[in-house]
């Protein structure tokens, strides 16, 4: 089995296992996180669709992905996640998928669903076998420790790539995505943060605009402010995916969990980065 060796290691996260384990219970015990290491719900109800959560160092936003994470746990462990994140690197196809193998962080190695991957691939006809995209994307890799943290091994994942953001593509993923998840156990997490580096009161004030978009489910906005980098949020196609599943779904709920920026880590406020993080809930 071919596994993709993390990336951003000692970088974005602590390098070794214990501390990187100590890093992400810091996170959920921070006073921006949820204030508890969460005890997963094997049993729960998985009434969570999906999350919204950041992607930046964990020293800057890991407790507000916290968050996110402790809801998900909570709710109940789910057989897969469908990880988007926006490809920061520029390398790839337009939206790339990897199909087969796993992938290693310092805490485990989590293994793809092979199956679903494929099924997502052949059936949407614009999302390409590429494991380029993936090679030193931190968008996805960041968000496996936590999963590995809550759920062991347990717990396999769909790697998603999108250069590709526009709203019509977004929808078009959203499509796949809920065609081929139907009557399985998925939860999907959109990888993304929110304003990066203006001050904090003009980051506060567009990230707003994008929050209240996402809570009114409306994915053709949200997408306009991404696109047209009125909020500069690196993943604002993620983010219209999910919304997007949401309303072909119906009856899914968003809520806002936590929304902090960098300078609230640091007490430098001249030039942040966003992080929000959101759960979209069935009821």
């Amino acid at each position: 089995m071919k596994i993709r060796k993390p990336y951003v290691a000692n970088a974005f996260y602590a390098g070794t296992k214990s501390s990187l384990t100590k890093q992400i219970t810091d996170c959920f015990t921070h006073s921006f996180g949820p204030g508890q290491v969460p005890k997963p719900n094997q049993q729960g109800p998985r009434r969570i669709l999906g999350i919204v959560c950041p992607h930046a160092g964990y020293m800057y936003s890991g407790p507000v992905a916290a968050n996110g994470y402790s809801k998900l746990a909570t709710d109940g462990q789910p057989d897969t996640c469908i990880i988007l994140g926006p490809n920061h690197t520029g390398v790839g196809s337009g939206l790339s998928i990897q199909t087969e193998g796993a992938w290693e962080t310092p805490v485990g190695i989590t293994r793809i669903d092979s199956d679903l991957a494929r099924n997502i691939q052949k059936s949407s006809g614009i999302i390409d076998v590429d494991e380029r995209a993936h090679a030193s994307e931190h968008s996805i890799e960041v968000q496996l420790p936590f999963l590995q943290f809550l759920f062991n091994d347990a717990v396999e994942f769909v790697p998603i790539c999108m250069m590709m953001q526009d709203l019509t593509t977004s929808r078009e993923v959203a499509k796949t995505i809920v065609e081929n998840t139907k009557g399985k156990n998925v939860a999907i997490i959109a990888s993304s943060d929110f304003t990066h580096y203006e001050p904090q009161a003009d980051a506060n004030k567009k990230d707003r605009e994008a929050i209240d978009a996402i809570l009114k489910l409306d994915d053709q906005r949200l997408n306009e402010l991404g696109e047209s980098n009125q909020v500069t949020m690196c993943g604002y196609g993620p983010i219209t995916t999910l919304i997007a599943a949401a309303k072909i779904m119906g009856d899914v709920k968003p809520e806002l969990l936590a929304y902090k920026t960098s300078g609230d880590i640091t007490g430098d406020k001249s030039a942040v980065v966003g992080y929000s993080s959101l759960t979209f809930t069935r009821y």
